[in-house]
């Protein structure tokens, strides 16, 4: 399996160099240069298999040579041995037409675990093989830093530097992080936006002479193999409910589309899926853009569901990419004036082509609250702004009956108790497996909202590349 970047200019890899690499060269995102297939039967035979079976059969044809299936089924049973729950993702019923696809049963409560627990094998795997140490730079906007962080805390060759925006994440969110006092992890709480720490991530990687000396790596949904990963419970919860003979949809909130692209990546190996819907909340560009075509940044407004706090969701240029017929150069000279402006149109393919398999629909305050009331009263289901915002688009969707519209939770209800008290009465408790977390000590620094002081950190405090 070759991948090649969004934008055209940067050397194909193979999946191991392209999980090291993170972003490419060349600004761009990796994807497969062409997507493998699954015949009808070939998913048939997938009914019933454990989820690290599952998510063997789904992955090795991403993998290629980079991995034996033996050496990938020996890091899929690591990383989701982990989890609570023996489905790893379960799914619950609301009524006849809508399920919950539960994907907090991961060590933090959050659906990056599903990911993360893998890519942090990943890296111990791949640079053990090549002596090599890794600096990782990530962003987060509450849930992939704690989840990366416990992926990679005391793994050997890594350091990871997690930005996050300070006051902007929930206290749960913050403690997952802060708490985590391995040598080899660092937190950065920055002045501005989950946008702002996204751009500095991304300038990182573009920048000579911070490359020239370490080895700079992505945890964020940029890195491929964390897509690739998502794409099982695609599967998982497809054949559950009948697929390939069933048609199923889902319903996903999303603030950097990493989530419900995993679901579009399923649908080009042959998931039958009858719509992915993009749900967002006020920070609604994902909406505007499949709505209308307008592709533009405004200001980010905190919210009750801050992972979804997002004005710039840097996986929607892989969508773009491919459905825009992966031109490169086009989708570079397109993202760059993005990038100068904040602001683009689709062009007609881009727009004809999603809207052959996405939707969208956007939710405020008033109607996130009412699903997670909705969810309580009706069904005893506790769900988190997040999932409530996905669960409000599911419902509202226009689909026929017999199509089950599952809405992904992607958050344990526990990780935002204000929202879910304020919404509903209650107020969730943290499960036991995460113990004192809230009488833990905190280590964290705060620095400016700007790239040097950032960078001159990351410099100070990484271990230089071999």
């Amino acid at each position: 399996m070759e991948y090649i970047s969004t934008r055209g200019a940067a050397p194909a890899l193979d999946f191991e160099a392209v999980t090291l690499a993170g972003l490419a060269s060349d600004g761009g995102l990796y994807l497969p240069r062409e997507w493998p297939r699954f015949s009808e039967a070939e998913i048939a035979a997938m009914a019933g298999l454990s989820y690290v079976e599952l998510a063997v059969r789904v992955m090795q044809p991403f993998v290629g040579s980079s991995l034996s299936e033996a050496e990938l089924r020996e890091l899929c049973e690591g990383a989701y041995g982990r989890f609570a729950h023996a489905a790893v993702t379960p799914l619950r019923q609301f009524d006849q037409q809508q399920w919950l696809l539960e994907l907090f049963h991961g060590p933090t409560l959050a659906f990056k675990d599903v990911a993360l627990q893998l890519l942090g094998r990943l890296f111990e795997t791949f640079l053990a093989r090549r002596d090599q140490r890794l600096t990782i730079v990530g962003a987060t906007s509450g849930d992939t830093g704690s989840a990366a962080i416990d992926a990679v805390a005391g793994r050997d060759n890594v350091d990871i530097f997690m930005l996050h925006p300070r006051g902007r994440v929930s206290d749960v969110q913050r403690r997952q992080m802060t708490t985590v006092l391995a040598p080899n992890v660092h937190n950065i709480a920055i002045d501005g936006s989950f946008d702002d720490a996204q751009a500095m991530v991304k300038r990182m990687f573009g920048d000579k002479d911070m490359t020239a000396r370490f080895r700079i790596g992505a945890v964020n949904s940029i890195n491929w193999a964390r897509l690739m990963a998502q794409v099982v419970y695609y599967f998982a919860a497809a054949l559950q409910l009948g697929a390939p003979e069933r048609r199923v949809a889902f319903a996903v909130p999303t603030g950097n589309f990493g989530d419900v692209f995993a679901g579009y990546v399923a649908a080009q190996m042959g998931l039958p899926i009858e719509r992915l819907i993009v749900a967002t909340n006020i920070n609604d560009i994902l909406h505007r853009a499949l709505a209308n075509g307008d592709y533009s940044a405004g200001t980010v407004t905190p919210t009750a569901a801050p992972s979804m706090d997002i004005q710039v969701s840097s996986n929607f240029e892989r969508l773009l990419f491919d459905v825009g017929g992966r031109d490169g150069a086009a989708m570079a000279q397109q993202m760059r004036g993005f990038e100068a402006s904040k602001a683009m149109q689709l062009t007609n393919a881009q727009r004809e082509g999603a809207a052959s398999l996405f939707s969208s629909a956007r939710a405020d305050a008033n109607e996130t609250a009412r699903a997670m009331a909705w969810a309580h009263e009706h069904y005893g289901e506790v769900i988190d702004p997040h999932t409530a915002i996905g669960l409000h688009a599911a419902r509202a969707a226009d689909l026929p009956a017999h199509v089950p519209v599952v809405t992904l939770a992607t958050a344990h209800p526990a990780k935002f108790r204000d929202a879910v008290e304020r919404a509903t009465g209650l107020r969730p408790s943290l499960p036991n497996r995460v113990g004192n977390l809230m009488e833990r000590e905190e280590r964290f620094v705060e620095l400016p909202g700007t790239y040097e002081a950032v960078a001159a950190y990351v410099a100070e405090h990484a271990t230089p590349s071999a």
